[in-house]
């Protein structure tokens, strides 16, 4: 979502003049269209778990918006940019060691989004959070009912009440799940 955000933020940069690179005293602008560009890539490398590369273009990409922010002439957007540019470079460099490779996740058919499991915990709690209900539950009992239904769902609530009342007879009849 950050490099969402700014790739959004580079369409409203000032764009770069194309009599700049004639002009020797003009002060340098970045292109907005190759800082988009570079967005991407880095967007890219980052999901295919490549963070040395990320954090090379961001470097430059960094560098460049630091020139420009320096000079008198720099634009509030060539700013706000560069700033929220600088805090994802911090954070990048800070969490690159828990970034996956989500390309080599997807080839081997590992799942890349915790999509199903969030739409499942809404399916079984949603309708009683809801305050209108007239039972609602507190987020201690939310949590447990997840626990039972986990267990449910993968088939280890029989084990788990084998271990705890061991003369309990065992039916090899799977539980039928609730819907």
């Amino acid at each position: 979502m950050r490099l969402t955000v700014l790739r959004q933020m580079t369409r409203s940069l000032p764009p770069r003049a194309a009599s700049q690179d004639d002009d020797d005293d003009a002060p340098w602008i970045p292109d907005p269209g190759q800082a988009d560009r570079d967005l991407e890539r880095v967007k890219h490398f980052l999901w295919h778990g490549n963070i040395f590369r990320a954090l090379q273009i961001l470097a430059d990409l960094h560098d460049d918006f630091e020139i420009t922010c320096a000079s008198e002439n720099a634009d509030d957007k060539q700013r706000a940019f560069y700033n929220r540019l600088s805090e994802f470079c911090t954070y990048i460099g800070r969490n690159s060691e828990q970034i996956p490779n989500y390309g080599e996740r997807h080839r081997c058919g590992e799942p890349i989004s915790t999509a199903t499991a969030e739409a499942t915990v809404n399916q079984v709690i949603s309708r009683r959070m809801v305050k209108k209900q007239q039972m609602r539950w507190s987020p201690r009992g939310a949590h447990l009912l997840l626990q039972v239904r986990t267990r449910v769902l993968n088939n280890d609530l029989a084990g788990d009440f084998a271990r705890w009342y061991p003369g309990l007879t065992n039916s090899d009849q799977p539980l039928d799940a609730a819907p």
